[in-house]
């Protein structure tokens, strides 16, 4: 008999997909449990996370006592936090809770993010460089609505991929050439350790005026990794996207 071979190294990773929920938007109250065909949004967003490949879990994330009892009654994994500024620091509050290498920040109003999508957020989670401290996933726009929609936050990216900026206004400004404009997906990877670096920094200005979370680790030196993904989806916004979406939903084609 040949000698048995060496033992070789774990390389087994736990990622799990979190999906942070609130009951009080601005835009649109109550938007996690607002239908979209017979079942809530939030149910949505949550089967897609089912269909990615690359997650070993996935739970919502609230602290809104409605939107627990909705997950109980779904038979969806939900865990109870405490209020929080962002959906980010939500998902930190979960990662001192549940252990796991990584967490896939899925916005509760994606019910149509493509899994394949967060399974490469999931891949490139896994190989992050020094000084980044986590992967955001966009995509190119190429309608003139969402570009102008300040719901949509755009991205420039550093020629290594990295952000560069994020705002809700178009950017860059199109002064001596037409610029191909990239959509900030609500789709974001972290280590354990950079959630907990994410909630020791404080918000910074670009961030308390446009909203945009990202902004927090741009402001105080460390990279985000931009990672081009293929996603037809939509984001649910406001009361007019949720009727859109129930349209596609119903001719996923139009």
């Amino acid at each position: 008999m040949s000698a048995a071979s060496p033992a070789q190294p774990r390389t087994e990773r736990r990622h799990v997909a979190v999906i942070p929920c609130r009951w009080g938007a601005s835009r649109f109250p109550g938007k996690p449990l607002a239908l979209l065909g017979d079942k809530p949004l939030l149910w949505h967003v949550h089967q897609r996370c089912l269909e990615a490949t690359r997650v070993d879990g996935v739970l919502v994330a609230t602290d809104d006592e409605r939107i627990e009892a909705a997950c109980r009654r779904l038979g969806i994994e939900c865990l109870r936090t405490r209020e929080h500024l962002t959906g980010t620091d939500r998902v930190a509050e979960c990662a001192k809770r549940v252990p796991a290498d990584g967490y896939i920040n899925v916005q509760g109003d994606e019910p149509f993010i493509a899994p394949a999508a967060i399974d490469a957020v999931s891949d490139a989670l896994h190989r992050l460089g020094s000084g980044t401290l986590a992967v955001n996933a966009y995509t190119e726009l190429g309608d003139v609505g969402a570009v102008l929609d300040h719901n949509v936050v755009k991205v420039v990216l550093t020629t290594g991929g990295n952000a560069l900026m994020f705002s809700r206004q178009p950017i860059p400004y199109p002064r001596a050439d037409r610029p191909t404009y990239l959509r900030q997906l609500g789709l974001y990877g972290f280590t354990g350790e950079a959630l907990r670096q994410f909630q020791r920094l404080p918000q910074g200005p670009l961030e308390k005026t446009e909203g945009v979370e990202m902004l927090r680790f741009i402001e105080h030196g460390y990279g985000v990794r931009m990672l081009p993904v293929s996603d037809e989806g939509m984001a649910v916004d406001t009361p007019e996207d949720l009727a859109r979406a129930a349209r596609l939903l119903i001719s996923p084609t139009d």
